[in-house]
């Protein structure tokens, strides 16, 4: 089966990119069949020299059947040169994973309990108010001991 992909160039942290048209058994920097344009990450987008597409070649290998990688079609997407494909969505790899869930429901927790809280300290208020009660009359008379001095 033909591809075109990339094919990296360049030194360490300094990639460069030909785009190839390779057989899929072959290594990514290995053998290919004909050099089809370049791509220079280091360039900003707005560059013309970042992309270079020789067009003619690609709709040649294109009807004789290869298969663009997914990074090479987006390119030839944005030069009209195949329709753009669709984009990717994996919502199972996007879910947080156990630790981040759990870090997730602590924080949660935290939020539900002061909303809680009002309510369960109106609760045991009504409960200690008996108790507190006598403990007032207690220190009550205690309180008009000293003044009675």
């Amino acid at each position: 089966m033909l591809k075109i992909r990339l094919a990296r160039g360049g030194t360490k942290k300094r990639p460069f990119y030909q785009i190839v048209v390779a057989d899929s058994r072959n290594p990514r920097d290995g053998k290919f069949i004909e050099k089809l344009g370049y791509f220079n990450p280091l360039l900003p987008k707005s560059k013309p020299e970042r992309l270079s597409l020789e067009s003619e070649r690609i709709t040649h290998w294109l009807k004789m059947g290869a298969q663009p990688t997914l990074r090479v079609a987006k390119f030839l997407g944005t030069a009209n040169l195949a329709p753009v494909p669709e984009k990717r969505n994996n919502p199972i790899k996007a879910l947080p994973k156990k630790k981040a869930q759990e870090r997730l429901k602590a924080a949660q927790a935290p939020k539900e309990a002061p909303a809680a809280a009002p309510a369960a300290e109106a609760a045991p208020a009504a409960e200690p108010a008996p108790v507190e009660a006598p403990k007032a009359e207690e220190k009550a008379p205690e309180a008009e001991a000293p003044k009675a001095n």
